[in-house]
């Protein structure tokens, strides 16, 4: 118990994490962009992709995927961000952007 007691005496005279203040992060500018669509029927995609994707993380996730994976691939990748990492990303969108990244990735 003394040596719990002393632990957080410790940390405390050390500005401990009651003394943390936020931090602001610059970001590097992003080195890919989004794919063009192969055809017009995967433009809406193509749109919800750029309106949704990157705004929890940059293209370079996307095309650092291995390629031709396919549909059945995205979808999963897609509902992951969605279900799991909870994307707020509409599902109408979402399957837009599934449909997108398999034909084009």
């Amino acid at each position: 118990m003394t040596r719990f007691v002393g632990s957080v005496a410790f940390l405390l005279a050390l500005g401990g994490p009651l003394a943390a203040a936020p931090q602001d992060m610059a970001l590097p500018e992003p080195t890919a962009q989004l794919k063009a669509p192969a055809d017009q029927g995967h433009a809406a995609g193509f749109e919800a992709a750029q309106g949704n994707c990157m705004t929890c993380h940059s293209v370079d996730y996307i095309a650092m995927q291995p390629p031709g994976k396919g549909p059945a691939f995205w979808e999963s990748e897609v509902t992951k961000m969605v279900k799991v990492y909870k994307a707020p990303v509409a599902e109408a969108d979402a399957k837009a952007i599934a449909a997108y990244l398999g034909a084009t990735y």
